[in-house]
């Protein structure tokens, strides 16, 4: 297991190459970044199948994983927790390893925070894949409804509960359209208790708030990297729409839609996802 300290909390992270050793060959790179509540394990799959082609880099968000915040640690309301801040922490982790150049493969909140890290720092990506992303409308009462419910499920979270027999079915439901297997399932439930409190909060109240609709669409029209943002069919957490909407905004943008998935196409189609990826890393620079 591997660490780096970034800006004060040890950050998990593993490389995935084709010749099974957790280290760099010389390939191109491809980062991952997951979404809130989840740790970089959901992508293993997809980095094995890219490590044809890619040295695979996988870490976990700071306060989630395996990135466990310190003992002392800003509460929820710290702009350690805003986006930007998480955009930052990934320009710290590609300088401390020496990496100039990667592609990048961002999921759910992974992709808000992998555009305000092209934004800030574009000419370090060679090209951007994002999964299940998109731009909100405000609506002051859903949010409310939204950071109530968040809140409450944030705060108790028994340790035990991906123990459970058919709760991660349960809790997954949300989620999938398709099916993925169990243990997929009970990882990230698994995950979802262990996150620390202040960054699964403080996150919930950034990434959906009237700052990131309002910042967001114009993030996503400033985008001049080649960028593939692919969407699942019946996605209930980041409807399908709201991405077509956001690749809309830039001519950087190529949109695919995966037919009968919820969020997580990687895993519900894999063979759909890795062919559409495979089309966009094909298209010449």
């Amino acid at each position: 297991m591997a660490y780096l300290e970034i800006r004060g909390t040890p950050h998990y992270y593993e490389w995935i190459a084709q010749d099974g050793t957790n280290a760099p060959t010389g390939k191109p790179v491809m980062v991952f970044l997951h979404g809130w509540g989840g740790s970089a394990r959901y992508w293993r799959s997809t980095a094995a199948a890219l490590s044809d082609r890619f040295d695979c880099l996988l870490y976990d968000l700071r306060g989630f994983g395996r990135s466990r915040l310190p003992a002392q640690h800003p509460d929820a309301q710290s702009p350690d927790y805003w986006l930007e801040a998480y955009a930052a922490d990934l320009a710290e982790l590609l300088d401390r390893l020496g990496l100039d150049r990667v592609y990048l493969n961002a999921h759910s909140m992974g992709a808000s925070i992998a555009v305000l890290f092209l934004g800030m720092m574009g000419d370090r990506v060679q090209r951007a894949i994002l999964t299940c992303s998109g731009i909100f409308e405000y609506d002051e009462a859903a949010f409310a409804a939204f950071y109530r419910f968040g809140g409450y499920v944030v705060k108790f979270r028994p340790r035990w509960l991906h123990q459970l027999p058919l709760v991660p079915q349960l809790f997954m439901a949300r989620f999938l359209h398709g099916p993925i297997p169990e243990t997929e399932q009970r990882a990230f439930v698994e995950d979802f208790t262990l996150a620390d409190q202040a960054a699964a909060l403080g996150t919930i109240f950034t990434s959906v708030s009237l700052q990131a609709v309002e910042e967001m669409p114009g993030a996503f029209a400033a985008l001049n990297v080649p960028t593939l943002l692919i969407s699942g069919e019946f996605d209930q957490i980041i409807p399908a729409k709201l991405g077509q909407q956001a690749a809309a905004l830039s001519q950087a943008i190529d949109y695919c839609l995966i037919a009968r998935t919820g969020h997580f196409p990687m895993l519900e189609d894999p063979d759909a996802y890795l062919a559409a990826v495979d089309r966009f890393l094909a298209i010449a620079p």
